[in-house]
């Protein structure tokens, strides 16, 4: 996966300047309130909602157990419809791919749509690399790109921004981009919507190359298929005359069968929809309609070292809803780009540090960034099991630094900055097997409470900073009982 947002501090840090910031909260508070309160009302509709989330996340498993036979048929499907399949390993593979594709046609602009795989591996600015202009299409998107800022939100990637700001950028920046805004623009959301609608319509009309994501690919017969809710994509992915799809290995499912389940769970779970306004499908190309020419790159970037950890794996049924960023507590106060990352929000937590590695100081605090009340499995449409990854992932921060071979083996050298919290469950270990050691201790602690501090010292600062220690008893529980019951029975 390409490197973090550039100067971006751990997400300790990044995330108390966020807190301290009263409009960003303000505004984070108001838009994950709304989504969530009518996604609620949206999945009660159905009362076989419990079996379709069981249903999604039994198909992305088997998907994943046998990925490399489905993705091999979805390349033979796709090439037989007249696609042409491209493989990249990582992020700059990617972008030197689809920078060559773009060259081959002689333009030097592209219009996006719906396409987080180009954002984790910095395509944008790969192509600007090469003098190729790339334009997002989605109005929240176009934005972020107006306003030179960062998505924070999988679904409403302008999610921090409230009208009046997006009136300014508009105002702003839209004439440096293309055709300017209206005169006059006020920050009413039909005046803003239309403005976009102009700006993009002179992009469409010109575009000769575009470039996509895809929610879904379907194996058995290489189609692939975007859901959206504005109409860019529809225009995107039909009026140039090249399109060059990026997509994340993980996306496919074997059939239209399976398919269908994730067409109903998808747009309850991310925009409270019984069904997205569009969606559009395509299957390699066709001479009456669409682009001549269909090129789909496979992303791995980190994926199938994910696929390898079992625990961490499940991260890979993700179909970016983003219901469990609308429902996280420390989402709603920190915002998006305190992660680092395209992928914000509890499934960020856990994606980012797999597909990155956690030897960057902001991914090894990414698996921190939560308070485990486990509010995003409860509403997660394929049953990703968050906490538990959180928990899997923190294991791997504290035991495993850096992998590095001694001799045949390959061992995880200590990670810097846990010595101190490995020394205390070492200690604590000591104690608990040997209960003399311990009862000693506990009845030690009760004499001397008198003389203990209400906050932690040194590292431990980071966890009683914000709260005080618990009281130590008068007398252990075990003395109580031995005085209570005069030694008869003993105390579990």
């Amino acid at each position: 996966m390409s490197g973090t947002f550039v100067g971006m501090p751990a997400f300790p840090a990044a995330a108390r300047e966020a807190v301290g910031d009263a409009t960003l909260r303000g505004n984070l508070r108001h838009a994950t309130h709304t989504i969530r309160d009518k996604r609620a009302r949206a999945v009660a509709e159905l009362d076989d909602w419990a079996a379709l989330r069981e249903a999604g996340r039994r198909i992305k498993d088997h998907t994943l157990r046998h990925l490399d036979r489905y993705l091999v048929q979805l390349e033979e499907s796709v090439t037989a419809a007249g696609g042409t399949v491209h493989w990249a390993a990582d992020a700059d593979e990617a972008n030197e791919i689809v920078a060559r594709l773009v060259e081959e046609t002689g333009e030097r602009e592209v219009v996006k749509v719906k396409s987080m795989a180009t954002q984790e591996i910095g395509l944008n600015e790969a192509l600007e690399a090469r003098g190729i202009h790339a334009y997002e299409t989605d109005l929240a998107e176009l934005i972020v790109q107006l306003g030179k800022d960062r998505p924070s939100h999988i679904l409403v990637p302008a999610i921090h921004r409230n009208r009046g700001e997006i009136r300014d950028i508009f105002r702003s920046e839209m004439g440096a981009w293309g055709r300017p805004a209206p005169e006059g623009l006020t920050d009413t959301p039909a005046e803003l919507a239309e403005a976009a609608r102009l700006h993009l319509r002179e992009k469409f009309l010109r575009a000769r190359v575009g470039v996509s994501g895809a929610n879904f690919m379907v194996a058995e017969t290489g189609t692939l298929v975007v859901v959206e809710s504005e109409g860019n994509g529809r225009m995107c992915l039909t009026l140039p005359e090249t399109l060059i799809s990026v997509v994340g290995i993980e996306k496919i499912v074997p059939s239209w069968r399976d398919l269908e389940v994730f067409l109903q769970t998808l747009p309850r779970s991310s925009t409270a929809e019984r069904m997205n306004p569009y969606t559009s499908m395509w299957t390699g190309t066709t001479d009456e309609d669409g682009p001549r020419t269909f090129h789909l790159v496979l992303l791995d970037n980190g994926r199938t070292d994910t696929l390898a950890d079992e625990v961490g794996r499940q991260a890979l049924r993700c179909i970016r809803c983003s219901a469990c960023l609308n429902v996280c507590p420390v989402y709603e106060r920190a915002g998006g780009h305190a992660y680092g990352s395209v992928y914000p929000g509890p499934i960020g937590a856990i994606l980012s540090p797999q597909l990155r590695g956690t030897g960057s100081e902001i991914d090894a605090s990414l698996p921190y960034a939560s308070s485990l009340c486990g509010a995003c499995y409860e509403v997660c449409p394929v049953a990703i099991d968050i906490p538990e990854v959180l928990v899997h992932l923190r294991e791997r921060v504290v035991q495993g630094g850096p992998a590095v071979r001694e001799g045949n083996r390959v061992v995880l050298k200590p990670a810097k900055g846990h010595a101190a919290e490995r020394a205390a469950m070492r200690a604590a270990g000591w104690a608990f097997d040997r209960p003399g050691a311990l009862r000693a201790g506990q009845r030690l602690a009760s004499r001397s409470r008198r003389l203990h501090p209400r906050t932690l010292p040194g590292p431990g600062r980071a966890w009683s900073g914000s709260r005080e220690l618990p009281a130590v008893p008068a007398e252990p529980f075990r003395d109580w009982w031995q005085r209570m019951h005069g030694g008869k029975g003993e105390a579990e």
